[in-house]
C-alpha cells in the first residue's frame, strides 16, 4: 500500500496581519494540502507577529520577530521538524538577502517578485543557489494560469505560425487617489525608492507584464523605448509607463502598465499575432482563451479539466470541471504545487514549471532597461542578456580567485 504524503514544512518572512500578499500565499499554499505553515517572521512589530503567528495556529516558540533567528532556529530542529521551504513576502530590498540566507541555511526559498532590487543586487543569488542544492522559485503568480499554459502550447506547436505582434498590458487605479499618504504601508513601500528600487509601478506589475509576454511568446526582449510617468504630486517613483519594444526572435509590441488608471481593478491583457492566427487572454476572464484565425471563425477555448481542446500542462492545473471558475489563489497554488513536487523529487536548483531565478534576472534586466531608456536620448535601448552577463560575473569571480 502506497505511504501518505506528508505535507512539505513552509515557514514564512513577512506577510504579517494586515498585509494583502501574505494572506494569499498562505492561503495558496494550503490549498492542495502539500504543505503546512510551521514557522514565520510575519513583522517587525512584535504585536502583528504574534497576532499573526495566533491566527495562523503556530506555537509561539516557532514564531520571531527577527527573521534571522527564524533560519537559526529552524536550522537546529530535528530535520522531521524543521521547515523545509520558507516564503519570502516582504517589500523588493529583502528578497536578495533573505534568500540568500536561506539558501545558505539549508532552505528552499519561494520569493514574491522582483527578485531583488537590482540586477547588480542579485549577482549573489546564483552562486548562493549553486551552492545550495536547493531550490528557489518566483512568485509570478499568472504564469500559474491554466489558460497561460495552453496559449503558451499553441505557439509553440506553431498553430499562429511566426509571431509579429506581441501587446501587453496591465492598468490598475489603486495608486490614482495617493494612498501612501492616507497611512496605507502597502502603497507607501511600493513608492519609496528605498524599499522598491530604481521603479515603482514597472517594477510592481510591469515586471508580471514582462514575463508573461516571453513565456507565452517564447520569444526575448532585447531592446525596448520606454517612457515612465510620475502622476501623483510628490510621488518619488513612477506610476505609469509605456514600452515599445523589439525580441530578438523578429516580432515587436508593446506593454503599457499604470496603477493611476482610475476605476480599473487588475485588468492583465495579453495579445500575440502571428502569420496565421491570434491569441488573447485576459486576467479577469482567465477561463476563456480567444483564438482568432485567418478565414475561420473565431474560437474560444473554456478552462476545466474536461473540456476539450486543451494540451496537458493546461488540464492538469485546472482542479474542477468547465463553468466553475478558477482564479489567482488556484494559479499561485499552481505554483506551490509544482515547487513541492520539486521538492519531494529532491531536484536541485529548479522547479518545473515555476518561474526560475532565470525569470527573475530577466526582470531584473527589464526594469534596468526601462529606467535606462527613460533617462536616455537614444531611441533603442538594450536589454542585458542575462546568461552573458552571469557568464561574465563567473568569469570575474574566477580571475579575482
Amino acid at each position: 500500500m502506497a505511504q501518505p504524503l506528508v505535507p512539505v514544512r513552509m515557514g514564512m518572512i513577512g506577510g504579517g496581519d494586515g498585509a494583502f500578499i501574505g494572506k494569499v500565499h498562505r492561503l495558496a499554499a494550503a490549498l492542495d494540502g502539500h504543505i503546512e505553515l510551521v514557522s514565520g517572521s510575519f513583522s517587525r512589530t512584535d504585536d502583528n507577529n504574534r497576532r499573526t503567528g495566533a491566527l495562523c495556529g503556530l506555537s509561539p516558540e516557532r514564531v520571531h520577530t527577527d527573521w534571522r533567528a527564524l533560519l537559526e532556529a529552524e536550522r537546529h530542529l530535528p530535520e522531521d521538524q524543521r521547515m523545509q521551504m520558507v516564503a519570502i513576502v516582504t517589500p523588493n530590498h529583502l528578497h536578495v538577502p533573505m534568500a540568500v540566507a536561506a539558501l545558505e541555511a539549508g532552505f528552499h526559498v519561494m520569493s514574491e517578485k522582483p527578485a531583488g532590487l537590482s540586477l547588480e543586487q542579485t549577482q549573489a543569488l546564483p552562486q548562493a543557489l549553486a551552492d545550495s542544492g536547493r531550490l528557489y522559485g518566483l512568485s509570478h503568480t499568472y504564469l500559474g494560469y491554466p489558460m497561460v499554459w495552453q496559449a503558451r502550447d499553441m505557439v509553440a506547436r506553431n498553430e499562429l505560425g511566426a509571431l509579429r505582434k506581441i501587446h501587453v498590458e496591465y492598468p490598475q487605479g489603486w495608486l490614482a487617489d495617493q494612498p501612501e499618504a492616507q497611512g496605507n504601508k502597502q502603497a507607501a513601500w511600493r513608492t519609496d525608492p528605498a524599499f522598491s528600487g530604481a521603479s515603482g509601478c514597472m517594477a510592481d506589475i510591469g515586471t508580471h507584464a514582462f514575463g508573461l509576454a516571453e513565456f507565452v511568446s517564447g520569444h526575448r526582449i532585447d531592446a525596448l523605448c520606454a517612457s515612465l510617468g510620475i502622476h501623483a504630486e510628490g510621488r518619488q517613483l513612477d506610476d505609469d509607463g509605456d514600452v515599445l519594444f523589439k525580441t530578438a526572435e523578429g516580432a515587436s509590441g508593446t506593454l503599457t502598465v499604470s496603477q493611476v488608471c482610475t476605476g480599473e481593478e487588475n485588468g492583465l491583457r495579453l495579445r500575440v499575432y502571428g502569420e496565421a492566427g491570434s491569441l488573447e487572454w485576459r486576467q479577469m476572464a482567465p477561463n476563456s482563451l480567444i483564438h482568432r484565425r485567418a478565414q475561420a471563425p473565431m474560437q474560444i477555448f473554456r478552462g476545466g479539466i474536461d473540456q476539450p481542446g486543451l494540451c496537458d500542462e493546461a488540464k492538469r492545473r485546472f482542479r474542477l470541471p468547465g463553468g466553475h471558475p478558477e482564479g489567482y489563489l488556484e494559479a499561485l497554488a499552481n505554483l506551490y504545487s509544482d515547487f513541492v513536487h520539486a521538492i519531494r523529487a529532491q531536484k536541485t536548483h529548479d522547479a518545473e514549471g515555476v518561474p526560475t531565478l532565470s525569470s527573475g534576472l530577466r526582470g531584473m534586466a527589464f526594469i534596468e532597461a526601462v529606467t535606462a531608456s527613460q533617462r536616455s536620448s537614444e531611441k533603442w535601448t538594450s536589454v542585458t542578456d542575462t546568461d552573458a552577463y552571469l557568464e561574465a560575473q563567473r568569469r570575474q569571480a574566477t580571475q579575482g580567485e
